[in-house]
């Protein structure tokens, strides 16, 4: 297991370390140990699992206002995705800048996202599934969503006019954000 940080303080990169042989494979998902050095040990209290059958999709930018406001440790088990994250951070010099990453059932990497960012993910194959466990519990009326598209994240997304739900056709721009909530408190 190899765990960097990414270009956005707090955001980490997990590289998983399979064991093969003529049977398949064999790795770790998670270390006490590991995580506690890098201080990213969460006491997860949920775990959810999306299934999407479609190239394409794209589900988010979603997240949670205080006091409901969670961390990730996302992995794509089947297919592909381009996880991306957006900055939301009460005093973050990277407010508003946003990173992603591709995750793989090929490379095995998972991304750990600490409270505070709105995440999503576009649909690279037909059919992927994403596990990603979080460090709070889900409130639908805390439940908030940035614009996928808005011209001023300008977010590098690999479609043009992806499959969304209804919902997040209606999220917020970075500029609504502010105006209503400013940013997010993620003690």
């Amino acid at each position: 297991m190899n765990i960097i940080e990414r270009k956005i303080k707090g955001v980490y990169e997990i590289q998983l370390s399979p064991i093969g042989d003529h049977r398949g494979f064999f790795m770790r998902t998670f270390d006490l140990n590991e995580f506690n050095k890098y201080g990213i040990n969460k006491v997860w209290v949920q775990e959810n699992h999306s299934r999407s059958t479609q190239k394409g999709i794209i589900r988010g930018l979603h997240f949670q206002l205080p006091p409901f406001t969670e961390t990730k440790l996302v992995r794509c088990i089947n297919g592909a995705v381009l996880d991306v994250f957006v900055d939301l951070r009460k005093g973050s010099p990277t407010f508003g800048q946003w990173d992603s990453i591709e995750l793989s059932a090929e490379n095995k990497k998972m991304i750990f996202i600490p409270r505070g960012f709105a995440h999503g993910f576009c649909t690279l194959t037909k059919e992927s599934e994403v596990l990603y466990k979080v460090d709070n519990f889900y409130s639908k009326e805390n439940e908030r969503g940035l614009l996928w598209n808005d011209p001023e994240l300008n977010i590098e997304w690999p479609v043009k006019d992806p499959v969304l739900s209804e919902k997040d056709q209606k999220n917020l721009t970075l500029q609504d954000f502010i105006k209503k909530h400013k940013y997010i408190e993620h003690g």
